[in-house]
């Protein structure tokens, strides 16, 4: 098979990773150039030395991807640790375990199944996007014509004994009572997760579904969508479960369902969680969140002595500004939770045994511990089609700035009214459509059924199917 072009690996090039659907435009031979980029980059990176973990999820393409990329990387004279089939944040614990250059896990996390991809980390997992070090990887992969003959090593290894050590040990501790869980697998890595991980575990009773690897899926294995949060929200209710759980597809996500049904939004999750993790530190300590998250989030952060930290939205942005601030615990509404003893990163594993842990000591159910973190009313992400995004913005930066508290441009805009006017708004332009993405919230439902009624308009026809 002839190389591929720069062109042509433009188009699987993303922001933060690799993706697209297999095998057009993305197949084995793009992917052993781009192990060879991803090799080269992290010899060069790491003085010439070092290895490379490798691990992959559950779809169709991905053994045959991961060993393509796997050639491509020891052609660059790297080491390999193939760790096979594991959810992505394994990664985030085997790098530093390791003490490897890097990482890479063959995934597309919650697209369907089609899609395939790769996930890459450096040193210490710290993730590597487009600015930090994807482009180069990139033009390293383009300028291949025919790979040298591997150099590199090839291990495989087991880590899952002192995976599930890692993770358990952020259940803190034992579950005074029995806890029945709920787990919808999404056909995916959480399958393995609560074999390997949560089975064994005293005092908690698991019944799952969608637990068989397979390539029909029962639905596409993305709990931001609230039709594929039912099986979990059915079950929960049919089995009189404590606690439901949805494993996005690699597994890095855990979207939570309380006792009674409901969805459990992840900023009111990060409020309840925030006692736990501010306890934990030992000491003063920051928990970041993301600039949508309801101000509950930054109410009871202030409220335990600890300093809140408003994030861009992104796991990057995020996984960013919790290591630099030193912070214990980061939580984002997309599903995605960060810890400082997790290499500041990512796990859908540790989201579960943190709840796990705080919901087991004393008998007040999950619904009555949330309860108090449904305060305000929220509009949710309404997105509007819009061809002067940044026009838009400036207009209502304009329109509300002589009431606003605070006018923030830390991603789009975030207008905070709260004080004057019981409301605060956020508007970001989408980075890949002619999209105005739209959060609000206030203190009372009229107040938000006002404001968007008078904010809607001015944003553009509302987009359907987002």
């Amino acid at each position: 098979m002839p190389a591929a072009t720069a062109d042509q690996l433009a188009k699987v090039f993303k922001a933060y990773d690799v993706r697209a659907i297999y095998p057009d435009p993305l197949n084995e031979q793009l992917g052993r150039q781009i192990g060879y980029g991803v090799g080269k980059f992290m010899h060069e990176s790491n003085g010439g030395t070092g290895t490379v973990v490798v691990s992959r999820d559950h779809r169709p393409a991905a053994p045959d991807m991961a060993e393509a990329l796997i050639t491509g990387i020891r052609a660059a004279g790297m080491d390999v640790v193939d760790l096979g089939r594991c959810d992505t944040s394994i990664q985030y614990f085997a790098v530093p375990f390791l003490d490897a250059a890097g990482g890479v896990q063959c995934t597309a996390s919650h697209n369907p199944v089609q899609y395939i991809g790769y996930k890459v980390s450096g040193p210490g997992a710290r993730p590597i996007g487009r600015d930090t070090g994807l482009a180069e990887i990139q033009e390293i992969a383009a300028s291949v014509d025919e790979l040298p003959d591997a150099t590199g090593a090839y291990e495989q290894r087991d880590l899952w004994d002192d995976y599930r050590k890692h993770i358990l040990g952020f259940m803190t501790a034992p579950l005074q009572r029995p806890i029945k869980l709920y787990v919808d697998c999404c056909n995916g890595m959480g399958t393995t997760l609560l074999e390997k991980v949560f089975n064994g575990v005293p005092n908690l009773e698991v019944t799952a579904v969608n637990d068989r690897y397979t390539d029909q899926w029962a639905h596409e294995p993305n709990p931001l969508v609230a039709e594929n949060m039912v099986p979990t929200v059915e079950g929960v209710k049919a089995t009189g479960a404590d606690l439901g759980a949805c494993f996005d597809g690699d597994a890095d996500r855990c979207m939570l369902v309380d006792d009674q049904g409901n969805l459990c939004g992840c900023d009111h999750l990060t409020a309840w969680l925030a006692d736990h993790f501010v306890k934990e530190a030992g000491g003063p300590t920051t928990i970041v969140y993301d600039l949508r998250s309801s101000k509950v989030v930054e109410e009871t952060i202030t409220a335990l002595g600890a300093t809140p930290a408003m994030s861009k939205v992104g796991h990057v942005n995020m996984k960013a500004l919790l290591r630099e601030t030193g912070g214990v615990f980061g939580g984002e509404l997309s599903g995605h939770f960060y810890f400082r003893g997790n290499s500041y990163a990512d796990s859908g594993a540790i989201t579960l045994a943190a709840a796990l842990s705080v919901l087991g000591q004393g008998g007040q159910k999950l619904s009555e511990r949330i309860a108090p973190f449904r305060k305000y009313p929220q509009s949710g992400e309404i997105n509007f089609e819009n061809d002067d995004k940044q026009g838009t913005m400036d207009a209502l930066e304009a329109q509300f700035r002589a009431d606003a508290k605070d006018v923030l441009h830390l991603d789009g805009v975030s207008i905070d009214c709260w004080d004057t006017k019981g409301f605060w708004l956020n508007v970001r332009a989408s980075n890949t459509e002619p999209l105005l993405r739209l959060n609000a919230e206030a203190k009372d439902q009229k107040t938000l059924d006002t404001l968007l009624a008078e904010v809607k308009p001015k944003l553009g026809k509302e987009a359907e199917g987002h």
